[in-house]
């Protein structure tokens, strides 16, 4: 197995303060044995907003920015919603702010009912105007079954890449400058660089389904990397990740969005999408030796919501309960054509780096190497709250 989803050849270790470990092939200990995720997630909590007082401070400077910028337009700003709780809550942030965002949400066929039903109740409450880009379910199902044919980690990047091409796309048709995200360190830093690839590479995308797919792409949303990062480093569209100015609890957004919506929780981390579910507690585990609870979990407990012990008692359960694999599976596998002997072919086959297709990391190494230099030459404003 390659370097990006196996442990290297080490002793097991547990990190002493959160749930990570060394599934995370670059994981690194201090003397105490806590985890470089936990030290670099104390330089990143340190940006937060400490008291209640700063917290409305930053707000009423987003709102008075956006509110002001979208004078005489429809709308002031673009929400993305997919009816789990990180995106439902900026919609209810956006609503006691003023503002009057575009709701979009984007259907690739993987919606839960739970996730549309919590999506209904919020923008009917909030009064607010619902677009729904559906995404072309075969073309998309062609690509999510190269990248399983493929053996790459990150089959997600299909959603997640659509998902920005589509923002930018309607930004763009709207008229829309800012952007609200639910990207937040409270409950999502942490991650393994070798647990995912980047989200905007396009090259690897095509190359993955040129080899292992059966239909050409024609309308599912794309954005080559080059133009995603000059769309944000330029600032031609303004990403604000709101809950990263506010002190951002996942109880307390879960109680806010029931008792005022009657939002009702799916499960787990990003459960409201069904493959997505399947994803992280099948395929993942199974395939690859990552379970991405731990994660989640670490990131809860770095925020004060969970205690290590129930974290490690969380991670004692299976991901999947019998019954419910055999359910969503027979679900999943008829859903995208495969007879369960093709996909445990599949899931037998060894996994496969990114870096094994064509793919934008050289290019964005470059980027990177030249960041700073390039930002003085667009004048990128250092506004505090953009991400």
């Amino acid at each position: 197995m390659n370097k990006e989803q196996s442990p290297m050849e080490r002793p097991y270790q547990l990190c002493t303060a959160c749930v990570m470990d060394t599934t995370d092939p670059d994981i690194v200990f201090d003397d105490q044995g806590v985890c470089h995720h936990c030290h670099e997630a104390k330089t990143m909590f340190a940006r937060l907003p400490s008291t209640s007082e700063e917290e409305q401070a930053r707000l009423e400077a987003i709102a008075h920015e956006i509110t002001t910028a979208g004078q005489g337009k429809d709308y002031d700003c673009l929400v993305g919603i997919s009816g789990g709780i990180d995106s439902s809550y900026i919609v209810y942030v956006a609503h006691t702010l003023g503002l009057r965002p575009l709701v979009v949400h984007c259907d690739n066929g993987w919606n839960s009912e739970l996730a549309v039903e919590n999506i209904r109740k919020l923008v009917d409450a909030c009064q607010y105007d619902l677009l729904t880009y559906v995404i072309d379910w075969e073309e998309f199902k062609d690509l999510q079954r190269a990248f399983l044919k493929a053996s790459v980690i990150d089959i997600e990047m299909l959603t997640d890449h659509g998902i920005k091409a589509a923002i930018f796309r309607l930004a763009q048709r709207h008229r829309i400058r800012y952007i609200l995200t639910g990207n937040n360190i409270a409950t999502e830093f942490g991650l393994p660089p070798s647990w995912s690839w980047n989200k905007q590479d396009l090259r690897n995308i095509k190359a993955i389904q040129k080899r292992f797919g059966e239909k050409k792409l024609h309308s599912f949303p794309t954005m080559n990397t080059f133009t995603f990062w000059w769309y944000r480093a330029s600032r031609l569209y303004k990403y604000i990740p709101v809950l990263n100015h506010i002190r951002y609890s996942k109880k307390h957004a879960l109680k806010i969005l029931h008792e005022q919506f009657d939002w009702t929780y799916y499960g787990g981390k990003h459960y409201e999408s069904l493959f997505t579910k399947f994803y992280q507690a099948y395929i993942l585990p199974k395939k690859f030796g990552i379970d991405k609870r731990r994660c989640h979990l670490s990131s809860l407990i770095r925020n004060g919501e969970i205690s290590r012990d129930e974290a490690l008692a969380e991670l004692a359960k299976p991901p999947y309960e019998a019954d419910e694999l055999r359910r969503d599976k027979a679900y999943v596998l008829k859903k995208l054509e495969f007879t369960e002997e093709e996909f445990d072919e599949i899931m037998r086959q060894p996994p496969k780096s990114h870096r094994e297709y064509p793919s934008d990391e050289q290019f964005m190494n470059v980027v990177e190497s030249w960041k700073h230099v390039l930002k003085r030459v667009i004048k990128r404003p250092d506004a505090p709250y953009y991400s």
